[in-house]
């Protein structure tokens, strides 16, 4: 646990695979609850290398969910300056208090900081976030890892065209990520995950270059090397274009990062 998810390690890993820059979604959970100091340091430390998405009100936390959530989004913007923030939802959750003028209030003070809202969602929360990107229009929404599709989902795919109906969201973005937990069970770790695929085709016709690549490590050493979680994209998606593949290796991440 004192060096899973050390920023050495990370460093270690992209200077390993060229990769230039990273953001860390940072999480304030179980045993880590000082997350987000810890990633502010590690931006410090190794800048111009890393960037903060400091972890608000995710479903770990007391306050989840609880009045007063667009003060801590202001505590967190000031005492961290961060370049996003990351919101965990509960699968369990309705996505409900997203829309209520407590939710609309929260994600009002990220979009007046000019954050990307990094979302770990699920399907059935889209309808939710649509009303968000609607209502801030210029603030980027990552969903992470594919907005939690399955492979195994059988038609007439309801939870998939919940994530596609988002495309139509110029501001809404996939995070291209989380090969093991979008694959069925027993094949978590049957890299490259070719019954994976048709979910990221799918998705990749919609969102086309509005898809961010993301390692998910140190997670995904649960089931694959940092590496491998880089060419699962980069070698074995070939049905994405030549000239897509660069966007979303970290051009259209970098361009969001740069507004």
């Amino acid at each position: 646990p004192e060096t899973h998810g050390s920023v050495e390690q990370l460093i270690d890993q992209m200077n390993l695979w060229n990769v230039d820059q990273a953001t860390i979604i940072a999480a304030q959970i179980e045993h880590n609850p000082t997350n987000n100091v810890y990633v502010a340091a590690a931006v410090q430390k190794y800048m111009g290398r890393l960037h903060q998405f400091a972890d608000v009100d995710s479903v770990w936390s007391a306050t989840y969910h609880r009045p007063g959530a667009a003060k801590r989004m202001e505590a967190a913007v000031n005492q961290f300056n961060p370049k996003g923030f990351t919101h965990y939802i509960s699968a369990g959750d309705d996505g409900t208090w997203l829309n209520t003028q407590e939710g609309m209030d929260f994600f009002k003070v990220a979009a007046e900081a000019k954050l990307i809202a990094s979302i770990a969602c699920y399907p059935h929360h889209q309808a939710a976030i649509r009303r968000i990107a609607e209502k801030f229009p210029a603030m980027p929404i990552l969903c992470h890892h594919m907005s939690g599709l399955k492979a195994d989902e059988q038609p007439p795919y309801d939870k998939l065209e919940q994530v596609l109906k988002s495309s139509e969201h110029p501001n809404i973005y996939l995070k291209l990520s989380g090969f093991a937990y979008v694959a069925n069970e027993k094949d978590k770790a049957e890299y490259p995950y070719l019954n994976a695929r048709w979910i990221y085709r799918r998705c990749y016709e919609k969102f086309g270059k509005r898809m961010v690549w993301g390692s998910d490590y140190p997670v995904a050493s649960l089931f694959m090397t940092y590496q491998q979680s880089l060419e699962a994209f980069r070698k074995h998606c070939d049905f994405v274009s030549p000239e897509d593949k660069p966007f979303i290796l970290g051009g259209t991440l970098n361009a969001l990062l740069n507004r």
